[in-house]
């Protein structure tokens, strides 16, 4: 009988200790753990976020040369059609060429560097204007080169 009652108190002895060190571990992360886990998230962002960089980068360059080809077809054919060529970007804009001047996507803002010429586009063309424009931004693109020379 003592041999079942040392059993019996070994066994509730072994739950109760069983309970208290779920208890203690289900209390949450150790301090190594938690740095374990930091540092995975460092790296993952140490990947990520350079190349997110990138690709807002390249998307800005890529608005940039959609808005200079748009604007200089505007430049284009008003110069074609008016047998003149605009004095300034808001002559395209009045004349419906464009229904607004886009923001220069490097600088935010609608600032963009006309160039005007005195040589002509068209051999009908009675006065000289603006013939080309460039981003204000004197910043290096991904090519290496200005945005003000694209």
């Amino acid at each position: 009988m003592a041999a079942i009652r040392v059993t019996t108190r070994n066994a509730q002895h072994a739950k109760i200790r069983g309970r208290q060190l779920l208890r203690r571990g289900s209390r949450g992360m150790t301090l190594i753990e938690l740095m374990v886990v930091l540092a995975v998230i460092a790296i993952l962002l140490s990947i990520a976020i350079p190349t997110y960089s990138r690709s807002i980068l390249a998307a800005r360059e890529k608005a940039l040369r959609s808005d200079l080809a748009n604007l200089r077809e505007a430049i284009w054919r008003y110069t074609f059609d008016k047998q003149k060529a605009p004095q300034s970007l808001d002559d395209l804009k009045t004349a419906h060429y464009l229904e607004k001047i886009p923001d220069d996507p490097m600088t935010h803002e609608p600032n963009w560097e006309v160039v005007e010429d005195e040589y002509l586009l068209s051999p009908d063309q009675q006065d000289p204007g603006i013939s080309d424009v460039h981003s204000a931004s004197n910043a290096i693109g991904a090519d290496g080169t200005a945005y003000s020379t694209w």
